[in-house]
């Protein structure tokens, strides 16, 4: 999807055949890591709190996306516009549910609210319905059609413009969003620990250090949609004022990353020590003599010694 603009007269189809076996496996990565972690959530009924239930429906947009983007060579007809409709429509949905995640943390954390899961429906409704919007606006200026693996193609610039509008900005809106909002949760835990060592509250001061740790990881979260897609930003506004002139490489990286958007989703947000230690302990049920062998007394649940648990999923347990 994300490379369907950028193919043109100007790619020879030995490159296009490249670019179509790197869009395949790259989305087979991200289809396999977003469907391991909805298979955890169905599985261990532990992991079904509303923190995670937004980790598992961000998981559920990665694997669709990812599995629309590898169908491949929709010829035309009802296939085509399936295609082209249900990849950007679960593209969308996977960077709004990251706002999500963000919004939740922050009201959780910075806010104090214990609110959250009263907002499920409306997390629902800006997700899916804004997704839906986006999708149906951009069909105005497009011109589908069968190219290399990809189905959705914009022909002139007016299409190229609906296409920056409808996927693009909205990208980087939630990227800035998600920057802000985890700036404003690790800056309030950094004063909260100043706040402890001044009080000499070594209890406290240890918890915080503990918030902080899982929480620093949290503050790269943003890097994840701005590496997938800061490639395909570029080749989307150089399309745009040199459309007669493809650069293969940029597209390479466009394709590569973006495809790759769903593992990166699926280990940052979903491979926590709670997913962690659902999996050992089932592991340990089921050979516990082997897991014994593998992970000796002192490492099995080394992760979950060292690493403190997300605030949100704390501050649910209280």
């Amino acid at each position: 999807m994300a490379a369907s603009v950028a193919l043109g007269a100007t790619l020879t189809a030995h490159d296009r055949r490249i670019l179509t076996a790197v869009n395949s496996g790259a989305s087979s990565l991200s289809l396999a890591g977003s469907s391991f972690i909805v298979l955890c959530y169905l599985l261990f009924k532990e992991l079904r709190k509303f923190s995670f239930k937004l980790v598992f429906y961000l998981a559920l947009s990665d694997m669709l996306c990812s599995f629309f983007s590898i169908i491949g060579d929709p010829f035309k007809g009802f296939f085509c516009y399936a295609q082209g409709y249900s990849t950007h429509f679960f593209c969308v949905a996977s960077f709004l549910w990251t706002t999500t995640i963000a919004f939740t943390l922050h009201r959780t954390v910075v806010k104090h609210k214990t609110d959250v899961e009263d907002l499920e429906a409306m997390f629902h409704l800006y997700v899916w319905g804004t997704s839906l919007v986006m999708t149906v606006m951009r069909s105005f200026g497009n011109d589908h059609r069968h190219l290399g693996a990809w189905c959705w193609t914009q022909t002139g610039r007016a299409g190229k413009a609906v296409h920056f509008v409808t996927f693009y900005m909205p990208l980087w809106g939630a990227i800035l969003y998600n920057g802000f909002t985890y700036f404003q949760v690790i800056r309030m835990l950094n004063n909260a620990t100043r706040m402890a060592v001044g009080m000499s509250s070594q209890t406290f001061v240890s918890d915080t250090r503990d918030n902080m740790r899982a929480l620093n990881r949290w503050g790269y979260y943003p890097l994840i949609l701005i590496g997938s897609w800061a490639f395909g930003t570029i080749n989307r506004i150089h399309d745009f004022f040199e459309p007669n002139h493809r650069i293969f490489w940029l597209t390479f990286l466009d394709v590569g990353t973006a495809a790759l958007m769903g593992l990166f989703n699926s280990i940052a947000y979903g491979l926590n020590s709670s997913v962690r230690r659902a999996i050992c302990e089932r592991l340990d049920k089921i050979w516990p003599e082997r897991l014994s062998r593998w992970l000796p007394n002192n490492l099995k649940y080394k992760n979950l010694q060292q690493e403190s648990e997300l605030v949100l999923f704390k501050t649910e347990d209280q």
